[in-house]
């Protein structure tokens, strides 16, 4: 079985949203059903169903979390030693050739990935295009909305 990569951010994240929900959400739910089977008939209470449905959600999302930080491979991207070259942990900052819009990505193991925080994935097409390349070169990769060409400006292993 090969073990999915993640940084040590990342397993933090990951970890804290475990922590959540083991120690504040699932006490939490369970008072609430506890309050919902007090109001009585069980068969026609929307309370009793709505808290049982999200007791449900926490109870996957935690064995999701546990499966996940069980067998991922925790890599520390302060310790690596790579330069200006892109590999998995870089930040890097990249100008659009086209527009000259300047964004920065770090490439995260997929677990963690979230565009919304600027974190993509390293099986993505646009990591897969980084990865082995160094700072001040210029590549393209195939986007959704068609060809987009980048320049790498910056590379830095923060970690």
């Amino acid at each position: 079985m090969s073990r999915a990569p993640i940084t040590k951010a990342g397993a933090e994240r990951l970890r804290g949203e475990l922590e959540k929900l083991k120690s504040i959400d699932r006490p939490h739910i369970i008072a609430a059903i506890a309050e919902a089977r007090a109001h009585g008939d069980l068969k026609e209470n929307a309370e009793y169903h709505a808290a049982r449905e999200q007791q449900s959600f926490i109870e996957g999302r935690i064995a999701a979390l546990e499966a996940l930080l069980s067998t991922a491979e925790v890599i520390d991207v302060s310790r690596l030693a790579a330069g200006s070259r892109v590999v998995f942990g870089a930040t890097v900052d990249l100008e659009d050739e086209d527009s000259g819009e300047a964004v920065t990505y770090q490439i995260v193991g997929d677990l963690e990935a979230d565009i919304k925080l600027r974190l993509i994935a390293v099986s993505s097409p646009i990591a897969r295009a980084l990865i082995g390349k160094s700072e001040g070169d210029s590549f393209e990769f195939n986007a959704p909305n068609g060809v987009k060409r980048y320049e790498i400006t910056g590379v830095r292993y923060d970690a």
